[in-house]
């Protein structure tokens, strides 16, 4: 193993880290809600894009759900 550790040490830390990673991960978006205003962002960018290409992308944002 590296650093000279046994397997359980080893196994030990990969489960607390992936823990805290995903601990941390469901925090940042419960508190700061990262998605909710996403929909505003799509619209401000697909603002610099022509017409034809905005409608089409809007259709396909829609088919999959992103969009409303």
């Amino acid at each position: 193993m590296p650093a000279g550790v046994t397997w359980s040490q080893y196994l030990s830390f990969t489960a607390a880290a992936m823990l805290s990673m995903l601990t941390g991960s469901q925090v940042v978006h419960q508190y700061y809600k990262p998605l909710q205003d996403l929909h505003n962002y799509i619209n401000d960018e697909l603002k610099n894009f022509p017409d034809h290409v905005q409608a089409n992308i809007r259709k396909e944002l829609k088919e999959e759900g992103v969009l409303k």
